[in-house]
């Protein structure tokens, strides 16, 4: 009977496990057709066999110089910026054992913006700086969060709490600075909300190698971020050292939203919604959950931005007002369940 269990269970343990590869292969697909999508959509479309043409032509044809300069670096930066987002948020959720958690909360996305729009309203001549500054401005406002939410150690609810009182703080200094230079605020209107247009192969160059780094060490920490979700008491039975796991997890988290909202602005939801769809799709196990956000935060960042660019054509929209329009609802609902998890 035990034998006969023993195979019944590893049957079971295959069939997941097949599903799971099933999903993946799934969710890489959706991501292959929707690249090609937005390399054909925009303000002026292509067929894919016009496309294939003109790459395969190599001669700097209209079509070739679109694609191969505007559409192109811009759907790699969607990917690679929807997959850091989507990864910081699943690691924050573990993290904190928080579903609503997301990069928002410790203070990235607010401590980036701020420094960004210090930089393009008082000292417009240093524009360039702008990516750094983000950078720089979201590792700042993390810190202060970890500082904040140490006492003897850091639990989940003070580095939430920290979060908000930080985030209030800096999102305060953003309003003012937004009413003190009011005259020059149109000019960041497009940074302020998310966007990938204007990008080149520059950005992605600059992008690609900070966020390599990123999701490996996110890729090697799955299994601390699976005890974590266990509970403090259960993972330190499982050896976790609880404050160096948190401060890892949390660091790299911080480093992968920062460097997102460098380069494109501020874009929501991505970290929140994504970790959630994964759970339903291949379960909570970080092994597979981890690898299975990054591929649909990409999916989700590059529909958004063909939404963005071909809704109102040829106006084109800032993809986070996008991710706002689709998250809102969704974090409404969100919350909705999170409350009845205790009923």
């Amino acid at each position: 009977m035990t034998s006969q269990s023993a195979k019944d269970a590893q049957i079971e343990i295959r069939k997941r496990l097949a599903k799971r590869i099933g999903i993946f292969i799934a969710e890489i697909s959706l991501l292959v057709v929707l690249a090609v999508i937005s390399l054909r959509f925009g303000s002026v479309r292509f067929s894919t066999g016009e496309i294939i043409n003109a790459l395969i032509d190599g001669s700097d044809s209209t079509i070739r110089i679109i694609v191969m300069h505007i559409r192109m670096p811009r759907t790699a930066l969607a990917i690679l910026v929807g997959a850091s987002l989507a990864t910081s948020g699943a690691l924050l959720q573990a993290v904190l054992r928080n579903p609503l958690a997301s990069p928002g909360l410790i203070g990235v996305i607010s401590g980036a913006s701020l420094s960004a729009i210090t930089i393009m309203l008082v000292f417009p001549a240093l524009t360039a700086l702008v990516p750094f500054a983000a950078f720089i401005g979201g590792l700042v406002a993390t810190l202060l969060v970890f500082t904040l939410a140490w006492k003897k150690g850091m639990s989940t609810i003070r580095i939430i709490l920290a979060g908000v009182a930080v985030n209030a703080m800096l999102g305060g200094g953003t309003s003012l600075l937004s009413v003190l230079y009011s005259d020059r605020i149109q000019g960041i209107i497009m940074w302020l909300n998310g966007t990938l247009a204007g990008k080149s192969w520059d950005q992605v160059k600059l992008l690609w190698p900070y966020v390599a780094v990123g999701l490996l060490v996110a890729l090697l920490s799955v299994n601390v971020a699976n005890s974590l979700q266990l509970g403090d008491e259960a993972a330190k039975n499982l050896g976790v050292r609880l404050n160096l796991a948190r401060t890892v997890l949390c660091a790299t988290a911080a480093f992968l939203a920062g460097i997102s909202v460098a380069v494109v602005g501020i874009i929501g939801f991505i970290g929140l919604i994504v970790p959630h769809v994964s759970r339903l799709l291949v379960g909570s196990d970080y092994r597979f959950m981890l690898p299975s956000s990054a591929i649909l935060g990409a999916v989700l960042l590059v529909s958004a931005d063909i939404v963005a660019r071909t809704v109102f054509s040829p106006i084109e929209l800032p993809v986070g007002v996008i991710m706002a329009v689709i998250g809102g609802p969704f974090f409404l609902y969100l919350l909705r369940k999170v409350r009845g998890y205790g009923q």
